[in-house]
């Protein structure tokens, strides 16, 4: 196989080693492909100064990406897949998934800070973050912070914030775990739905046979109960919902929290049939649903 892959990626620090690790792993068994990376800034890249669910959701870190894709400017692009709204825009499927990395958010701490000092605001953007960290923690204040990891690490260093919460995947993804001052079990927090894992997105009808060694199927499996389960809720990405899946053998074990309009949070659990992972997702979702309206 002798071929050039332009591989499109959002410009930041992150996404740029995310599309490395693409790279590298289809270098492993194809060296002969020459890859290309093709860096573009996106829409929710360039407006730091609001928040994500004022200007269009996480889908904005990914439309300049579709642009090029479906123009030809690029051959494959990398997201991570919780940015990824859950329905696949026509024309542009998700064609490989990577292993996971870790699901779960961390605490970033100044140097000598402790957990109990939250005398100023804890940096979060993610509603998602802010309810059931504000369960572990009552009272504290929060602010939203944008920019990508290095950008917001140096605000709190600054002293601008009490702490961070981030995506322990994207710390461990910079080799930045020294950062870590804590890790949240799943109980504790919930994460996003696909946290952790990245999806390669490409052309309806194009070969992209060169991904089969890098697409992982205990992915697939547990992202589509992830996403079963923000469809059923008819969610964005920026809705305040969590969801979690792990494997046990051949059974899903799917965890969820869904914020109703009242404000009123539901969290529950089910649990089937791998190969029926969707379905799941849905079962969970009708179930939470049917809780908020009962109250």
């Amino acid at each position: 196989m002798n071929r050039k892959i332009r591989i499109g990626s959002r410009d930041s620090v992150l996404a740029v080693r995310q599309a490395q690790i693409v790279m590298e792993t289809v270098s492993r068994k194809y060296p002969e492909i020459e890859f290309e990376l093709v860096m573009i800034k996106t829409t929710g890249d360039k407006l730091l100064d609001r928040k994500l669910d004022e200007i269009g959701g996480k889908g904005l870190f990914i439309k300049e990406l579709e642009q090029s894709l479906a123009d030809g400017s690029i051959d494959i692009a990398v997201h991570s897949y919780k940015d990824m709204p859950y329905e696949d825009t026509p024309g542009l499927p998700v064609v490989a998934l990577s292993e996971r990395e870790s699901p779960y958010d961390a605490l970033i701490l100044p140097e000598g800070m402790s957990e109990q000092d939250m005398s100023k605001p804890v940096g979060s953007s993610s509603l998602r973050r802010t309810i059931q960290f504000g369960k572990l923690h009552k009272g504290c204040e929060f602010k939203p912070i944008r920019g990508n990891v290095p950008t917001r690490l140096s605000k709190l260093d600054n002293g601008e914030y009490s702490a961070l919460i981030l995506a322990q995947a994207g710390l461990n993804r910079l080799s930045l775990q020294n950062r870590i001052s804590r890790i949240f079990t799943a109980d504790e927090m919930i994460p996003s739905a696909s946290q952790g894992i990245l999806a390669v997105q490409g052309r309806q009808g194009e070969d992209y046979s060169f991904l089969e060694g890098f697409h992982d199927v205990k992915s697939e499996i547990v992202s589509k109960g992830e996403r079963g389960y923000l469809k059923a809720l008819g969610s964005n990405c920026a809705s305040p919902v969590a969801v979690y899946g792990r494997l046990k053998n051949n059974e899903l074990l799917l965890s969820g929290m869904y914020v109703d309009a009242c404000g009123n949070d539901f969290t529950g659990k089910v649990s089937g049939e791998a190969d029926k992972a969707e379905f799941l997702g849905e079962r969970l979702a009708n179930h939470l649903k049917s809780r908020s309206e009962e109250r």
